[in-house]
């Protein structure tokens, strides 16, 4: 379990440290999210919705006849497909471009009379972030003349992006709504499109019965100009014969010829009959009813078959395709398709039969004509031609008036004929729909809440850098000896949580009374404790002191090695303070400088650094040279001496293990300072011989895997470490100020007595 985190229990408290500790933060986050967004509501242009209701019921997609455009409707069934087409019609640029047309969106001023429309915030950001004011520098291209630009291609753009399509449930109707900035332009959009949209779909309706009007028309045309031939042909033979009138008993040749004329007019006429049922059920779709088809049977199939589709379309939402109802429903539905398709073909047979039939009395009629015109009789020849004139009349009647029918149903446009209808039209809307200034706000609030509590603890659990006593326990299992606060490069008088417990601190002390004090101004934290033995910091030593001297239940530790993972950690400093907590116990304390490479223990205890411990250890100096009394009451230091070129090899010599022993029977405390554990194995091999060791840390800079390392390195030395030291901890960077956290705020002076006997 060295290396390796140790479980824990989840502590709620742990979590809301995470959140106090980057309080600052989250602060950043949620107010930047905050601000931009009361930007973004009070800069941005309110937003109008007007919104109309439709009616769409079932279109049938069939030839118009003359009783429904007078309101007798047709029976007609539920097409899903039908119905969301018309809701895809609704959303199409060619219905947009028809409103724009109508509205001369081009001129009006709310739409932006014609020039480009004015970008918004994020039209704006988007604008500048994909570099497209570089592209609109761009000179235009070219207009082809083979593809013309639409002027209102843009303005079709911006109506349809604005425009919104709810189907409501279990209802067949249909909100249309659009919104823009403009609140009486929106209402004049959403009603101008719901006209178009019933004028668009009538005009799609009667386009099939216009195409029927047209072929009947031409056929009627191929008619008449028969007629008028044989109506010539008539006038012509009369004239040349001088026949006033001929009887058709005179002969039975005309009779006869007379007859196959009028069978051969009644089978041209069931051929175009059953030639039009054929070319209908040929071209029917499978959700319309035919208009020209008369056969109760066909109508009965398509009747079933629509049913059929629908309850499919209904049951399939709910059951599987194999599931017996559904390939019942399918089964039936094929059997119904074939029956239809078979009727198709009947037709097609009888229209086959009517044209061979026509066909067959024509040739009959030309060999009869030929019979007739080798009589000499001319009577006989002139009732013939006759006949066929009446014939053709009475057929171009016949056509003529199915050909006004199908035309005046055509033009019946106005009429209310239309399967969609208004029920609501859009009003002018009184308040906007956006921006909700009070809503984004609230929202942003609680997105900048949440997303900053969610970045506070992503970069919580990126941050590998060990905390607090908590993070030691779980990581190496070793206990916290005390934590050193951290001290302000700019000063101890700058920190919030020191400055309010100095003032109430020296708010009792001795002077004028109401006079106020100007407090210490402490930069530096070596000595702090010998300098100003009340503040804070120098308990927090005394408790270190504490917690070292318990740290061995037989009796206390005697040689102390000073180390950490990695430089700027605060060992220096830390041996430097525990020297003078050591010595305000009236302890003859001794403090080795063993960092032979970066020593500084010489310069902070104003002691010259001639000899020191490398002429003791290279045998050019005896130990009573080398041990210099300091300015502090109690506390000796061996410094370093001249910088050596083996300092590991020294470390590691008998000399050094001798001196130990030598100055453990003088002095009650040694405290040894050595270098970085990772940096170099010196203090590897000094922990080795000593009583114990104990590691200094920074407080959140520190990071696991040095301070992981570094404990392994030791523990392979077998040197027992006995805990570890947090230095510059960040109290007010936790979350709790240094006064609340040890109770300061409540002691007096007399508290904070560092007399030997209260430590």
């Amino acid at each position: 379990m060295d290396q390796k985190e140790r479980p824990r229990d989840i502590d709620l408290m742990d979590y809301w440290k995470v959140i106090v500790r980057r309080k600052w933060l989250l602060a950043i986050f949620a107010g930047g999210l905050i601000v931009f967004t009361a930007i973004f509501s009070f800069l941005t242009s309110p937003q109008y919705r007007a919104t109309a209701t439709l009616l769409i019921e079932e279109d049938t997609s069939r030839i118009l006849s003359i009783n429904e455009a007078f309101g007798e409707q047709a029976q007609v069934f539920r097409d899903l497909r039908g119905y969301n087409t018309q809701m895809q019609l609704l959303k199409s640029r060619s219905l947009a471009d028809r409103v724009a047309r109508k509205l001369n969106l081009l001129a009006r001023p709310e739409f932006g009379g014609g020039q480009a429309s004015k970008r918004g915030f994020f039209g704006t950001i988007k604008h500048l972030v994909t570099l497209g004011w570089l592209s609109s520098n761009k000179a235009p291209r070219e207009e082809n003349p083979l593809f013309p630009v639409n002027p209102y291609s843009g303005v079709v753009k911006r109506l349809v992006l604005g425009l919104g399509i709810n189907s409501i449930k279990d209802t067949k109707l249909v909100e249309l709504s659009y919104t823009f900035t403009s609140p009486t332009l929106a209402t004049e959009i959403v009603n101008t499109l719901a006209e178009e949209f019933i004028a668009f779909s009538f005009e799609k309706r009667s386009s099939t019965t216009q195409q029927a009007s047209d072929w009947l028309s031409e056929q009627i045309d191929n008619l008449r100009n028969d007629l008028t031939a044989k109506e010539r042909e008539l006038l012509r033979y009369s004239q040349e014969k001088d026949i006033v009138y001929l009887s058709e008993t005179e002969s039975t040749a005309v009779k006869s010829f007379s007859d196959l004329n009028d069978a051969a007019n009644r089978a041209m006429l069931d051929r175009i009959n059953a030639e039009a049922e054929w070319r209908e059920l040929k071209n029917l779709e499978a959700g319309s009813l035919p208009q020209l088809i008369s056969d109760p049977a066909i109508l009965q199939l398509k009747t079933e078959y629509s049913r059929l589709s629908a309850e499919f379309e209904e049951k399939s939402k709910q059951l599987k395709p194999d599931h017996p109802e559904m390939m019942r429903i399918q089964a039936r539905l094929g059997s119904l398709k074939e029956e239809i398709n078979k009727a198709a073909g009947a037709a097609e047979a009888r229209y086959r039969s009517a044209l061979q039939k026509e066909n067959s009395i024509k040739a009959t009629l030309e060999r009869q004509r030929g019979d007739v015109s080798k009589m000499e009789n001319n009577a006989i020849l002139y009732n013939s031609i006759r006949s066929e004139v009446e014939s053709k009349r009475r057929l171009l009647n016949t056509l003529q008036e199915r050909q006004s029918e199908t035309q005046l149903s055509a033009q019946l446009k106005g009429l209310s004929a239309s399967n969609i209808s208004v029920i609501d039209l859009a009003e002018v809307p009184r308040k906007p729909i956006s921006p909700n200034r009070t809503k984004n706000l609230l929202m942003s609030l609680l997105l900048g809440l949440f997303g900053g509590i969610g970045l506070c603890f992503l970069l919580e659990y990126l941050d590998d850098t060990v905390k607090g006593p908590e993070d030691v326990e779980r990581l190496v299992g070793l206990p916290s000896l005390g934590i050193v606060p951290y001290l302000p490069p700019d000063g101890l008088s700058k920190n919030r949580s020191y400055s309010s417990y100095l003032k109430h601190h020296y708010a009792g002390a001795e002077g004028t009374p109401g006079k106020e004090h100007t407090l210490p101004e402490i930069k530096e934290i070596e000595l702090i404790n010998h300098h100003h033995p009340d503040l804070p910091f120098a308990e927090d030593y005394r408790t270190i002191r504490t917690s070292i001297l318990l740290s061995h239940s037989e009796k206390p530790p005697k040689t102390i090695v000073f180390s950490s993972p990695l430089t700027q950690e605060g060992k220096t400093a830390t041996v430097v303070n525990m020297a003078v907590a050591f010595a305000q116990l009236e302890e003859k304390v001794l403090v080795v400088d063993a960092d032979l490479r970066k020593p500084r223990l010489h310069r902070i205890l104003k002691v010259r650094n001639v000899s020191g411990l490398t002429g003791f250890l290279t045998g050019k100096v005896p130990l009573k040279e080398v041990v210099n009394k300091t300015s502090i009451e109690n506390i000796w230091l061996i410094p370093s001496g001249p910088i050596p070129p083996n300092p590991a090899e020294l470390l590691n010599s008998k000399k050094m293990k001798d001196l130990i022993e030598e100055i453990g029977q003088v002095f009650d405390v040694i405290l040894l300072d050595t270098p970085p554990v990772l940096a170099v194995s010196d203090t590897v091999l000094i922990s080795s011989v000593a009583d114990s060791t104990v590691l200094v840390i920074r407080s959140g800079q520190t990071r696991r895997k040095p301070f992981l390392s570094a404990v392994q390195e030791l523990k392979r030395a077998r040197a027992n470490i006995i805990g570890v030291i947090f230095n510059a901890a960040d109290f007010n960077r936790e979350g709790i100020s240094y006064a609340k956290h040890y109770g300061y705020s409540t002691y007096g002076k007399g508290d904070l007595d560092v007399s030997p006997e209260r430590s």
